[in-house]
């Protein structure tokens, strides 16, 4: 059967949302996870805490689809990604798990009971819930860059070579970094535009001290990356339209190769200047400024630049192996099949114009600020 897109072309489409849905995510549930993470530093009252709790407690179930989509995406899109990756990052993978789970707990826990104790042990609950899985997605993205030590044996399946300790290395722990700075922040100006009072004074300050702080670890990331860290570089031409497997091409580590795009398109240095430019925005309007709601929208067009920076820099890498360089994942060996990410393609064109079109309402539904009096007459504020 003739389909109206080639297999290249779909490929290159399904590569950009990939990257989509993960800004999406990082972005939706990014506020939820850094607002978590500030939880024992913005918050110095259980009234403070009630209402930083009740900022994020309307919609953080509904801001983890996000999660999903993206897991899904790369299972039925990407099914080589999803094998290599979550069997290499099993460990990692456990403890995000673990940490998510508690914040549904947490969420409905906390407030059953008056006992002090017994809010301040779901109130680090939460904390966990959100420094964990921000820390640890930024160090999976860490070890991406570097290579994972897996390869592919006879029949294609994959070989993890590794273990949690070995993706507890420096310069993931630095990218673990950008990721929990950058959603701290997210989430402080979030939080602080849609609360009011001394902890929403808290919330922009810290906030504030968390953007000045990601971009600077951002760029520190981007320099060793560029002068300490080799890339991966597909050895002669690309074969585009050939079958999914990563062994029919021959690939080496290069030194500077996640600079070669650049060079070749100079207009992507825009890509990381956004990043920086929406992170350090966001610090400036959550300082003096105190203009939280812009704060909001310019972290999020930081993280869309800082999550944006990692994928063009490897294109078309998406998983490159550091045992056997030739087993690396890219954009043209890893997909699904032609038909596969057509029909995907044509039911993505259609519930995702639903998803965003809900989300917009439910977030203009719930818009406005709340303040302790409020939490104190709703009976099932959290």
């Amino acid at each position: 059967m003739e389909l109206p897109l080639d297999y290249p072309t779909l490929r290159i489409i399904w590569w950009l949302l990939l990257g989509v849905l993960l800004a999406g995510f990082a972005i939706m549930d990014g506020f939820d996870l850094g607002l978590a993470s500030l939880l024992p530093f913005a918050a110095r009252s259980d009234d403070d805490r009630r209402l930083l709790i009740n900022a994020i407690g309307p919609v953080w179930e509904g801001n983890q689809v996000w999660l999903i989509l993206g897991a899904g995406a790369i299972f039925a899109a990407w099914p080589a990604i999803y094998a290599a990756a979550f069997s290499g990052f099993y460990a990692a993978m456990f403890l995000v798990l673990a940490a998510l789970i508690l914040r549904p707990v947490g969420f409905k826990f906390r407030s059953k009971v008056p006992d002090p104790r017994w809010r301040a042990v779901w109130d680090w609950a939460l904390f966990v819930g959100g420094a964990v899985p921000a820390l640890v997605l930024g160090v999976a993205v860490g070890n991406a860059l570097q290579g994972v030590p897996f390869t592919f044996d006879d029949r294609l399946l994959s070989h993890y070579h590794g273990g949690l300790i070995g993706l507890l290395n420096p310069f993931a722990l630095l990218a673990g970094l950008v990721s929990l700075t950058m959603l701290a922040q997210h989430g402080a100006a979030f939080g602080a535009s849609k609360t009011m009072g001394l902890a929403s004074d808290r919330l922009a300050r810290l906030g504030s001290r968390a953007g000045v702080l990601a971009a600077l670890l951002f760029a520190l990331a981007g320099v060793w990356l560029s002068a300490g860290i080799d890339g991966y570089a597909i050895v002669g031409k690309a074969v585009i339209d050939g079958p999914s497997n990563p062994m029919l091409k021959a690939a080496a580590r290069t030194p500077g190769a996640w600079l070669a795009n650049y060079g070749h398109w100079p207009v992507l240095v825009l890509v990381p200047l956004v990043g920086l430019a929406g992170l350090l925005a966001a610090a400036a309007l959550l300082g003096k400024l105190r203009r939280p709601r812009a704060a909001t929208l310019a972290s999020g067009l930081g993280i869309a630049g800082v999550v944006a920076t990692v994928g063009v820099s490897m294109f078309p890498f998406i998983l490159p192996s550091s045992m056997e360089p030739k087993a690396s994942l890219t954009v043209w060996d890893a997909s699904s099949s032609h038909l596969t990410l057509f029909v995907m393609l044509c039911a993505t064109l259609i519930f995702m114009p639903i998803v965003l079109l809900y989300t917009a309402w439910v977030y203009r539904v719930l818009r406005g600020k709340l303040d302790q009096q409020a939490i104190a007459a709703e009976e099932n504020s959290y």
